[in-house]
């Protein structure tokens, strides 16, 4: 296995989002999540899933469909609903998608939506998007990406 930090360009949001050095913890749930999303999709193209969950393993989802309203109020209305449901503390979400981990726009989209969420719920917003090789924080640009990344024993 090889791990390599992902470089962390500067951003509008510095400060803001997952920062170096990360808990020993919290790399390996990092980790777990992009693990669970290679396990569970094949590697063909599949939709924009956006995944909230808490610390209790416990996950709610919500898949986007072509043809979906592309309204921010319906994206900020979805997050306020599935951080509502969240079970555990301090729920985090995560947004699985084809393509790199370079921020997209419809990634920034929902990165406002979840601000706006969390804040209307009073939640700290652990925010990344993971793909079939590795994770990274669009707002810090911290992450780790993985040429083959297995299951440890």
């Amino acid at each position: 296995m090889t791990t390599a930090p992902s470089p962390a360009p500067r951003s509008r949001d510095a400060g803001e989002g997952l920062q170096e050095p990360l808990p020993r913890g919290l790399e390996l749930r990092l980790r777990g999540l992009v693990l669970a999303h290679v396990s569970s999709r094949p590697a063909r193209r599949h939709p924009t899933v956006v995944h909230v969950g808490g610390d209790d393993g416990d996950e709610l989802v919500f898949a986007c469909s072509p043809g979906d309203p592309d309204d921010q109020g319906v994206r900020t209305d979805v997050l306020l609903a599935l951080l509502a449901r969240a079970t555990g503390s301090d729920p985090w979400v995560w947004i699985t998608r084809p393509g790199g981990l370079a921020t997209q726009d419809d990634d920034a989209r929902w990165l406002a939506a979840a601000r706006a969420a969390a804040g209307e719920l009073g939640r700290p917003l652990v925010l990344v998007l993971v793909d079939r090789h590795g994770w990274r924080d669009p707002r810090s640009g911290v992450g780790r990406a993985w040429r083959r990344l297995r299951p440890r024993p």
